[in-house]
């Protein structure tokens, strides 16, 4: 297993880091952790090199800290790096900054979180915490050692994203990169700002929510089969990950011993700038074949914008277009209801036919907005 610093902070953490948003489960159910099996995991995992674990206050409904807080008793905490989230939607008061962090220092039974994240931050979320004196509660936790290292994860737009990196002296950040997102959130140009200015780089959803290792359409396998060498989904979007010399550890939601032995022998190869024109042209090729699946041909122009009512169209499309893209109804709707403001939300739309007169694309804003908000609101599965 190869070790990168992370940041400003003094660690040496894995390549690859265990994502602990989707342990093995009972019967389906995310919120009861199947323990045997997820400690035999965590077990394999640190066997492997493994050393940053990566968790947040609501995974599995509340109970992954609880679980790791278990699992790690006699010895193994000492063998890993934790990193833990502060639900940022769940802060009403200055004064819940620290109830929140003494409570999941409580479930993780630790004195001391490794890294700790402000969670998922957006526009809305980052002004309520910094008007609330959030930056200070870092400065003081980070000073009374209930916490190493400050940083935090990101799912909105770009200019944002550099706001938020030049508001403190941040140690790292957490973004969502793939082929797919190389261009949406933070995307490369977000990577590139955070590592010019010393933050350490953790990917998530470098699988986009496991969409991208899955068994491919026989036209996607085709583009596959004609690349130089031969490898499955998974690895062609991990290495394509570890290619970018500014990532410093990627996540993985792994819940078999099995993939934690793929990940860790692909992490083990792969190596920065490693990926040949050819092997890129592939992917650029599968990209675009992914693409041309896209119900609403939206260009991201933005000449749709502002909306009147604050609707941000083309992160809705863009969504939307994950949804009948890869058929898994359950990751978009998340994105759509947890990371998104509520005020660009589609059901603010109030049909005032202003971006469609704006579309160079001439695509029927209105209905489509309507459309995508019935389906993406909406889980049922």
């Amino acid at each position: 297993m190869k070790y990168r610093k992370l940041g400003r902070s003094e660690c040496e953490v894995s390549i690859l880091g265990l994502g602990c948003m989707r342990l093995p489960v009972v019967d389906g159910d995310e919120g009861r952790i199947d323990e045997p099996r997820a400690e035999r995991l965590l077990q394999v995992a640190i066997e492997q090199g493994i050393n940053y674990l990566d968790t947040a206050y609501p995974y599995h409904k509340g109970h992954s800290e609880t679980f790791l807080g278990r699992a790690l008793r006699g010895g193994l905490r000492n063998k890993v790096h934790l990193a833990t989230k502060l639900p940022s939607w769940a802060v009403e008061t200055a004064a819940d900054f620290d109830r929140l962090l003494n409570e999941q220092l409580q479930r993780l039974q630790t004195e001391h979180i490794d890294f700790y994240l402000l969670h998922a931050l957006k526009s809305d979320w980052w002004v309520k915490l910094r008007n609330l004196g959030v930056l200070e509660f870092l400065d003081r936790a980070i000073r009374d050692d209930r916490i190493g290292a400050a940083g935090f994860s990101f799912h909105d737009e770009l200019p944002q994203f550099k706001k938020i990196v030049d508001a403190y002296d941040w140690s790292f950040c957490q973004i969502q990169y793939n082929y797919m997102d190389e261009e949406i959130q933070a995307g490369r140009e977000g990577l590139e700002y955070a590592v010019a200015r010393g933050l350490g780089v953790v990917v998530m959803e470098p699988l986009r929510g496991g969409h991208l290792a899955r068994e491919s359409a026989a036209d996607i396998q085709a583009l596959w089969d004609g690349a130089p060498v031969r490898r499955t989904p998974a690895e062609w979007a991990l290495r394509w990950v570890w290619d970018h010399p500014g990532v410093t550890s990627v996540l993985s939601g792994m819940n078999d011993p099995a993939q934690v032995a793929e990940n860790c022998r692909i992490a083990d190869q792969a190596t920065p700038l490693s990926l040949s024109g050819e092997e890129l042209t592939v992917i650029d090729q599968v990209r675009d074949s992914l693409r041309q699946r896209i119900k609403v041909p939206c260009t991201s122009c933005g000449y749709c914008l502002p909306c009147p009512s604050g609707v941000n169209i083309p992160r809705i499309f863009n969504i939307y277009n994950d949804r009948v893209i890869y058929g898994d109804p359950l990751f978009p709707h998340r994105i759509y209801t947890i990371t998104m403001n509520a005020a660009e939300l589609a059901g603010n739309c109030t049909r005032c036919g202003k971006c469609e007169q704006h579309c160079p694309q001439h695509i029927p804003i209105m209905d489509l907005l309507e459309e995508s908000h019935r389906v993406l609101s909406k889980f049922e599965g």
